[in-house]
């Protein structure tokens, strides 16, 4: 993975083509880039964002950044209410306990 500006890049090669291309994971907004060895693909990288976020500003236009913090979850009633009183026993709310689980399981 490559980072910039907060930005994720994500790479595969491409062995027909002899070819690095990646996408940035970051964005809703599609962000490509190519080359043929690893300091090419990190300077694309690194000229990708740098493009989109002036193609962005000439616009006048905020860059998309979709991680809000906000994470909206679908689950059964029967499981919500195992982890309501997981939660409740561990005298947290259902967020604090959904955020510690989450970051021991990362």
């Amino acid at each position: 993975m490559l980072k910039y500006e907060g930005y994720t890049g994500y790479v595969e090669y491409d062995d027909e083509a002899k070819l690095f291309h990646g996408e940035v994971l970051d964005t809703k907004d599609v962000i490509t880039f190519q080359g043929r060895s690893v300091d090419e693909i990190e300077k694309a990288f690194r000229e990708s964002i740098e493009d989109y976020l002036d193609f962005c500003a000439q616009r006048n236009e905020k860059p998309d950044r979709p991680f809000s913090g906000k994470f909206v979850i679908r689950m059964s009633p029967k499981l919500h209410h195992r982890i309501y009183i997981k939660s409740i026993k561990e005298g947290k709310s259902i967020n604090k306990w959904v955020i510690d689980t989450l970051e021991k399981a990362n």
